[in-house]
């Protein structure tokens, strides 16, 4: 976190790890390269907070009713799919909605979009700890969907926007110390560390002691405790006992006892043998299998991506030998990936960087479908935002059409023109304008329909050729009807049947068939090879 944060001279990047003091941390820390591998892909840039998957790093203990343990790891499983912004959209969208992710998340709640996510769990006997060629405890380490499935055992629906922002959120005390019966702590050196840090952090963000007070932190059944006093303090305690035992106040309030008796914590009870040493564990101390597996596991289209996030980068930092030592650690990894990013940095592997023995497979696995976004299409087109193209005079009879048919899948239509107000259909009927074509631009969307009319009105208009042109670059889903075609013209496309683009004389069924076919699969990633000479 220290070498992250923007560089203490001139507080420059704000927001941003594209700078020497981070890669410089990264190159000589190689424990890191795993993470800096997922936040270098597509998982770095989610499309929405409904499609992210959620990953506890840490390992946590499941307590059953006779007191055996089960290692565990915890999941969330968005059922709206996975998907992923990409690298320009990610960019231009800062600026154009910087609140985009929970304007998203907002709205799709107040719509009545519910995100869901299943609760999954990868579960591991003790006495199977050490049958993996990783440490269970290390935080850098993932366990592999392919060597221990998440079995999905429940199901969390956000169904409430709360009232107020800061009274519900900002101040929401979360903490890996709060757990409920039946789960307890693993020695994991991280985990062990944050069970501290975070009450201190509480203390210093929250105000002082007692942030467990706060009317979104207080727990929802009644409690007694020897907490007195302090900054803050909101109870008025009219008990003179905060001890036990004690004989003034009947030996009141006491612990409760614990598990089975009355559902106390109790600590599980383990044999631990060893010497006191502040260093890593030696089981910790391979750094490279892992990030491999994940770079393997990718689709080609999500290789490329990691390789041009990773040049981004690299191409913001200034001390040459800093990109030089990124890359010697990513040929570790992959020399593939390494030759990839230094040819866009401008120089060459060396002949012993091209001879780097690759690390070993994880546990004999080479790759995980589980950890590409796209190897496994998943996820519907409910939720999902289209933008119609209007223009006045546009025919109401495939206006229809379109929006019967995106309101049966649960998509949502943004009705967009040059100005707001509204247009008039060519029976008449005036149309309301959700926002311009600038004010909701194509990368809020994830697709586009310009419906037949009077293409003439807007066909001269730039906001909205350049609408189609970046959600053409983006990989995003068009649909042309009718006169509408002629902006074939300006996406540079003669032939008929191009993926990703849908064309016909009128709206019928099977025009919004196969959009929605192509808006399941998020983007049309067969075009990528075509975008680069797309100057939008």
């Amino acid at each position: 976190m220290h070498a992250v944060k923007p560089e203490p001279h001139w507080a420059i990047p704000q927001g941003q790890s594209a700078h020497d003091t981070f890669w410089d941390y990264v190159s000589l820390q190689p424990e890191t390269l795993h993470n800096v591998m997922w936040a270098m892909s597509d998982r770095g840039i989610p499309r929405s907070y409904r499609t992210m998957e959620g990953f506890g790093i840490h390992t946590f203990r499941l307590i059953n009713a006779q007191g055996k343990a089960t290692f565990v790891r915890f999941h969330w499983k968005p059922l709206a799919g996975k998907a992923s912004l990409v690298w320009d959209e990610s960019q231009k969208l800062t600026g154009r909605d910087p609140d985009f992710h929970r304007r998203d998340l907002w709205e799709a709640i107040e719509a009545g979009d519910f995100p869901e996510y299943e609760l999954g769990l990868q579960l591991i006997a003790e006495e199977d700890e050490f049958k993996f060629d990783f440490d269970l405890l290390d935080p850098t380490k993932l366990i592999p969907e392919e060597l221990v499935p998440v079995q999905r055992v429940g199901k969390m629906v956000l169904n409430r926007n709360p009232d107020n922002f800061f009274a519900e959120n900002e101040q929401a005390a979360f903490h890996p110390g709060h757990i409920v019966p039946g789960i307890d702590f693993t020695n994991d050196p991280l985990l062990q560390g944050r069970l501290f840090s975070y009450t201190d952090t509480q203390i210093s963000r929250l105000g002082g002691p007692n942030f467990h007070e706060i009317p979104i932190n207080r727990p929802t059944c009644p409690y007694h405790n020897f907490q007195r006093d302090g900054m803050h303090r909101m109870d008025i305690d009219t008990n003179p006992a905060n001890y036990e035992p004690n004989s003034i106040n009947d030996n009141w309030p006491r612990e409760t006892p614990p598990a089975p008796k009355r559902g106390g914590f109790e600590s599980y009870q383990e044999r631990v043998d060893g010497n006191k040493i502040r260093e890593r564990s030696p089981s910790f101390g391979e750094y490279y299998a892992h990030p491999r597996l994940f770079w393997l596991s990718q689709t080609p289209i999500e290789q490329q991506h990691i390789i041009d996030a990773f040049s981004f980068e690299l191409g913001k930092v200034a001390r040459a030998y800093i990109r030089e030592r990124v890359v010697d650690q990513l040929a570790h990894i992959d020399v593939t990936l390494a030759q990839g990013v230094a040819h866009n940095l401008g120089f060459a592997l060396t002949h012993e960087q091209t001879q780097i023995a690759p690390p070993p497979d994880v546990n004999g696995l080479k790759k995980d479908p589980a950890l590409s976004l796209y190897a496994v299409p998943d996820g519907d087109v409910k939720g999902r935002v289209v933008a119609i193209l209007l223009n006045d005079k546009v025919n109401a009879a495939d206006l229809l059409t379109i929006l019967q048919a995106l309101k049966a899948k649960g998509v949502h239509a943004k009705l967009l023109y040059s100005r707001m107000g509204e247009v008039t259909a060519d029976d008449g009927s005036t149309l309301t304008i959700a926002a311009t074509f600038a004010g909701a631009p194509s990368l809020t969307v994830d697709a586009v329909i310009v419906p037949c009319g009077n293409i003439a009105d807007i066909e001269s208009c730039g906001d909205a050729r350049y609408y189609l042109l970046e959600a053409y670059k983006h990989l995003k889903p068009i649909a042309l009807a009718g006169d509408a075609r002629r902006f074939k013209a300006l996406l540079n496309i003669d032939s008929q049947g191009e993926e990703g683009l849908v064309e016909a004389d009128n709206v019928d069924h099977h025009f919004m068939d196969t959009l929605l076919t192509l808006m399941a699969a998020h983007r049309v990633w067969s075009r990528a090879g075509k975008i680069n000479a797309i100057p939008a």
